[in-house]
């Protein structure tokens, strides 16, 4: 009877083993991929350090300063603007290409630090392939020519007509060496068949205010950086450099119209974060940004800096920096330009 009794009872025990064992497997594999859920679902727990890696004013830290101001009011979060400008924005995304990667430093780059400087430098401190995540894009911008309202040009004709009349004496202004306006200058120079003597400055801010003092005969700028003077007509705009005309500027011709068919030229400006930050908050980031851009007031706000809202998802904008580097980088090598 005895006997009997242990035989009963060895099953018993053995499926209790069992049981044991598969709890704590379930256990496991259901701790295991909880960790990162429950980091993601604290962050941030203190305040985000946006890098804008030009001076205050410019058309980069009026976009990065709307796009965080407007997600903190529907968050919560806390965001602090760090300008860092320097070398083309190439200081400001280098520091934050370095920073720690735990989603507490993010960078709003544009077009000429991540798709144009890499060929430009032959040293660039940075590679925007590798040591950067991609948040997503968050607006696109055209540029604009403009000379002071005292400015004998009235036209892009006339401009043209001066530069032809005196070659390489007439002057133009972009907020550095390497960007977006820079290079935009440059290609019209080479469409027009004419030559100007390009005079950088760090930044749109002092650039702005020797345009409109005279020092400099016309500045090739982003529209969010000089809407502002242009309404209040310390600016005349001659052309956009956008295929079509800016809703906010709708009397301006575009350099297309002026008589240069087929030119084509904007910015565009997006979040990125050190490369490594992990996933999971560069995925939260994207979907915040994109809840934001896609609110009517946000949408007003841009528009009336001269900007178009624009979203995507981190692998988009990873492709889209991988097209504008082979873009941008045969305008570079077609000009011979080269910095050190």
């Amino acid at each position: 009877m005895a006997a009997d009794r242990r035989r009963t009872r060895q099953p018993r025990r053995h499926r209790v083993n069992l049981t044991r064992r598969t709890l704590m497997a379930l256990g496991a594999a259901v701790l295991v991929p909880a960790a990162p859920a429950a980091f993601a679902q604290a962050y941030p727990t203190k305040a985000i350090r946006v890098v804008v890696p030009f001076p205050p004013g410019g058309g980069t830290d009026i976009i990065a300063r709307e796009v965080t101001q407007k997600v903190a009011s529907s968050t919560g979060w806390t965001f602090v603007i760090d300008n860092k400008p320097g070398a083309g924005g190439n200081l400001g995304v280098d520091n934050a290409a370095k920073s720690p990667a735990d989603g507490y430093t993010i960078v709003l780059g544009q077009t000429s630090n991540l798709a144009i400087n890499p060929t430009l430098y032959s040293k660039l401190p940075y590679n925007p392939q590798t040591d950067l995540a991609p948040i997503g894009l968050v607006a696109s911008a055209p540029l604009v020519i403009v000379v002071p309202v005292s400015s004998p040009f009235k036209t892009l004709g006339d401009l043209v007509a001066a530069a032809k009349a005196k070659p390489g004496q007439v002057n133009f202004a972009s907020p550095g060496n390497g960007t977006v306006a820079h290079l935009t200058g440059e290609q019209f120079q080479k469409a027009a068949g004419i030559g100007f003597q390009h005079v950088p400055y760090k930044g749109a801010n002092q650039a702005l205010n020797d345009v409109i003092g005279g020092q400099v005969q016309l500045y090739v700028s982003s529209v969010p950086s000089v809407l502002q003077q242009i309404r209040t007509g310390k600016l005349r705009p001659l052309a956009v450099t956008s295929d079509k005309r800016v809703d906010d500027l709708p009397q301006v011709p575009t350099v297309g119209e002026s008589g240069y068919k087929g030119f084509d030229a904007i910015t565009w400006f997006g979040f990125l974060a050190p490369a490594k930050t992990p996933k999971d908050i560069v995925t939260r980031l994207n979907a915040e940004f994109n809840k934001a851009l896609q609110q009517p007031d946000l949408v007003k706000k841009l528009g009336e800096e001269g900007a178009d809202p624009m979203t995507s998802t981190p692998e988009q904008f990873a492709q889209r920096i991988r097209t504008d580097l082979a873009l941008w980088g045969k305008t570079v090598k077609d000009i011979g330009l080269k910095l050190d």
